[in-house]
C-alpha cells in the first residue's frame, strides 16, 4: 500500500501540516496564562464561541468516527448517522440547562459538582475512577485502533512504532500547553478535517455518478465470492439490507430499532454530551453564557455533516470495492485485511488511498492523524484534570499549585503508557466488533451516570445515599452485561454467540433504557427513605434554586484545602536551563497575591451567567432553527 505516498506532493503536505499544528499550539501556549490551575485546565475562561464550537466538534469526532461510521454505513446503511444527529438536541440541553448550573456552582470537573451537590467523598472518587476507566477502555483504545488502521494502510509502518510516534507528538503539546493550546489546535484541525472530507465526498459521488445512481448501486453491491470454507452463508449476511436508506427501523428485528433510537440513544447521549468531562470542560472555558450557547449551536450544525462526510462515502466504498469491503467468507477477509469477521472498517481508508489525487491524499492522511490527535489531546487533558483535581488533592491535602500542575503532567505520561499497553487488547478484539462496542459499552456504563446528573439538577429532594447506591447498583447491572458479552463474544452473522438470552438477548439500546429507569427508581426510592439535604446547601446547585442569591454553605466546607500561607521565598536566581524548563511548563510567572476583595470579584466573574438581552434572543432564535433542522432531516431520511 505504502508506494502510494512516496511522491513529493503528499510528503510535503504532511510535513507542512505538522509544522503548522505545532506553530498554532506554541502560539496558544505563549499567548495564554498556563501558570495557574484554572489557566492550564480551563484556558483562563476567555474563549470565544467559534473556537469553542469547533473544539466541541473536534474532540467528539475522532478517527474512530471516520473508520467506524463509514464501516457501519458500508455494512448496514444510513441509520448510524442518527447517533450523530441525536447530539443536536442534547447540545441545546447542555448549553441551556446544564452549563449554567455548573458555572454557578463554580466547578472545574464533574465529580467536583457531585461533591458540592451531595457532600461526602465517595461519589466524587467513584465517578473519577469510572471516568478514567471509560477513557482508557473506550475512547483512547478505539481512537488509537482506528488511527492505526490508517497508518498501517498508508505508511506501511509497524503498528506499534506508528502509535508511539503519534502519542509522542500529541503528548508534547498537551503536556506543555494545557487547554488553550488544545482548543486552538482543535479549531485548526476541524477546518482541515471538514475541507478534506468534503473534497473526498465530492470525488466519491463523482466516481459513482451522483446520488440517484448511488442509491441504486448500493443495493446491488454484493461480493462475488459467497461460498467456501465449507460454510453455507445465508444471503442476508451479504446482501445490503432492504431498509438501508431508512433511519427508523423495525422495533424488533432492526439493527438500530426505532424506539431504542429515540429513547435509549438519547439517554446515552445525555451522559456523553451533558455530564462528560471532555465535553463540559470545553463549555466551561467560554467567555460568557451567550458564547457557550452559540458554541453549542455551531457544534450542532457541524454534527449534521457526518451523514454526508462519513456514512455515505463508506457506503460508496462498498460499491467501488465490493470484494474487499463487503467480504463474508472468513478466509477471503483474512486475505484482504487480516481479520476473519469482515473488512468494513477499511471502507474509508480504502477510499482515501484509491480515489484521492497526489497531494490531497497527504492532506486526507493528515486529517485522519489530526482527528486522532485532537481527540487524544482532549481526552488526555480532561483525564489529567480529573486526576489532579479529584484524586490527587485527596491524597495530598496540602499540595501547592505548582505540585498539582506537575502531577497532572506526569499523569498524562502514565496514561500514555497504559494506552500503549492497551493496544494489543484492541488488536485482539479486532473482530470488527470494536465498533459496535463503542456504542454498546456506552449503553452499559452511561445510563446510571446520566440518571444521577439529571436528578441532581432537576430534583432537589435527591440526596447522597440515593445517588451513591443508584450509581453502584446501576454499574453492577451494566458490568454483568458487559463482561458476559466480552466472555461470550457478540457473535457474527455466520455464527451466533452462545451468551444466555436473558443477559444478551436485549438490544443494547433497550438495555440502556431499562438500566436508566432502574437507576432512577433506586435513586428516588432511597432518597425518599432518607432525610433530604437542607436548602441552605443547595443554593445555585439545582434548577429550582438556580437564581437564589443567599450565601451557600458548601457541604464540603469543612474539608476545603487548607491554603497554607506560602512563605515569601526570596526571588531565586534561575539558570538558563531552569528558565527554559519553567517557560516550557508555564510555571514561570506567579502573579501578585490577590487581596480578599479581588478574589471575591474574580469569583463573581467566574460564576457569572448573565447575558445581554439582545444576544440571548439571537441564540434562542438560532436554537429553535437548529431544532427545526433536526426534525426536518429525521423526517426526510425516515
Amino acid at each position: 500500500m505504502s508506494e502510494r505516498i512516496q511522491n513529493a506532493a503528499d510528503i510535503s503536505v504532511i510535513v507542512i501540516y505538522f509544522v503548522v499544528v505545532m506553530a498554532v499550539g506554541l502560539w496558544a501556549m505563549l499567548k495564554t496564562n498556563r501558570g495557574t490551575v484554572g489557566g492550564f485546565f480551563l484556558a483562563g475562561r476567555d474563549v470565544a464561541w467559534w473556537p469553542m464550537g469547533a473544539s466541541l466538534f473536534a474532540s467528539n469526532i475522532g478517527s474512530g468516527h471516520f473508520v467506524g461510521l463509514a464501516g457501519t454505513g458500508a455494512a448496514s446503511g444510513i441509520a448510524t448517522a442518527t447517533f450523530e444527529w441525536n447530539a443536536l438536541l442534547l447540545l441545546l440541553v447542555l448549553g441551556w440547562f446544564f452549563v449554567p448550573i455548573y458555572i454557578k456552582a463554580g466547578v472545574m470537573t464533574m465529580p467536583e459538582y457531585l461533591r458540592k451537590r451531595f457532600g461526602g467523598k465517595r461519589l466524587q472518587i467513584y465517578l473519577s475512577v469510572l471516568s478514567l476507566f471509560i477513557c482508557v477502555a473506550l475512547r483512547i483504545s478505539s481512537d488509537i485502533f482506528s488511527g492505526a488502521i490508517f497508518i498501517k494502510l498508508a505508511l506501511g509502518l509497524d503498528l506499534y512504532l506508528a502509535i508511539f510516534i503519534l502519542l509522542a507528538i500529541t503528548a508534547i503539546y498537551t503536556i506543555t500547553g494545557g487547554l488553550a493550546s488544545v482548543i486552538y489546535t482543535d479549531t485548526f484541525q476541524t477546518i482541515i478535517m471538514l475541507i478534506g472530507s468534503f473534497i473526498l465526498m465530492g470525488f466519491a459521488f463523482a466516481e459513482v455518478g451522483g446520488y440517484e445512481s448511488f442509491t441504486e448501486k448500493y443495493m446491488n453491491a454484493i461480493p462475488s465470492i459467497v461460498k467456501g470454507d465449507n460454510l453455507t452463508v445465508s444471503p442476508r449476511c451479504y446482501t445490503p439490507q432492504a431498509d438501508s436508506f431508512h433511519i427508523f427501523r423495525d422495533a424488533v428485528t432492526g439493527d438500530i430499532p426505532w424506539p431504542g433510537m429515540i429513547v435509549g440513544m438519547t439517554i446515552v447521549a445525555v451522559w456523553y454530551w451533558c455530564t462528560d468531562q471532555v465535553i463540559v470542560q470545553r463549555c466551561l472555558s467560554g467567555k460568557d453564557m451567550s458564547h457557550v450557547k452559540a458554541a453549542c449551536i455551531m457544534c450542532g450544525y457541524l454534527k449534521l455533516l457526518p451523514m454526508f462526510l462519513m456514512v455515505m462515502p463508506g457506503m460508496i466504498s462498498r460499491i467501488l470495492y465490493t470484494e474487499k469491503v463487503a467480504c463474508v467468507i472468513p478466509s477471503e477477509c483474512v486475505k484482504h485485511c487480516g481479520t476473519e469477521v469482515g473488512c468494513t472498517n477499511y471502507a474509508y481508508p480504502m477510499l482515501v488511498m484509491e480515489l484521492m489525487p497526489d497531494g490531497l491524499r497527504g492532506l486526507m492522511l493528515s486529517v485522519m492523524l489530526a482527528s486522532l490527535m485532537s481527540s487524544l489531546t482532549s481526552i488526555f487533558n480532561s483525564a489529567s484534570t480529573l486526576f489532579t483535581m479529584d484524586l490527587y488533592t485527596k491524597i495530598r491535602k496540602q499540595a501547592s499549585e505548582k505540585e498539582l500542575l506537575i502531577a497532572g503532567r506526569l499523569f498524562i505520561i502514565l496514561l500514555i503508557v497504559i494506552s500503549i499497553l492497551w493496544v494489543p487488547l484492541v488488536q485482539v478484539s479486532q473482530n470488527g466488533q470494536l465498533f459496535h462496542y463503542i456504542e454498546s459499552i456506552s449503553s452499559y456504563l452511561g445510563p446510571p451516570i446520566a440518571a444521577v446528573f439529571l436528578l441532581a439538577i432537576f430534583c432537589k429532594r435527591v440526596n447522597e445515599q440515593g445517588a451513591f447506591w443508584g450509581l453502584i447498583i446501576g454499574l453492577v447491572i451494566g458490568l454483568i452485561r458487559m463482561i458476559a458479552e466480552f466472555a461470550y463474544g457478540t457473535g457474527s452473522c455466520l455464527a451466533a454467540s452462545d451468551c444466555p438470552k436473558i443477559i444478551c438477548g436485549v438490544h443494547y439500546l433497550y438495555f440502556a433504557m431499562i438500566l436508566f429507569f432502574v437507576s432512577i427508581l433506586i435513586i428516588l426510592g432511597i432518597s425518599l427513605l432518607t432525610k433530604p439535604i437542607p436548602d441552605i446547601h443547595l443554593y445555585r446547585l439545582c434548577w429550582v434554586l438556580r437564581n437564589s442569591t443567599e450565601e451557600r454553605i458548601d457541604l464540603d466546607a469543612e474539608e476545603k484545602r487548607h491554603e497554607e500561607a506560602d512563605a515569601d521565598n526570596p526571588e531565586e536566581i534561575r539558570g538558563c536551563l531552569r528558565k527554559a524548563y519553567d517557560l516550557f511548563c508555564g510555571l514561570q510567572k506567579t502573579g501578585p497575591k490577590l487581596s480578599k476583595e479581588e478574589e471575591e470579584a474574580l469569583r463573581k466573574k467566574l460564576t457569572d451567567t448573565s447575558e445581554k438581552p439582545l444576544w440571548r434572543t439571537i441564540v434562542n432564535i438560532n436554537a429553535i432553527l437548529l431544532l427545526t433542522v433536526a426534525v426536518f432531516v429525521h423526517g426526510y431520511f425516515a
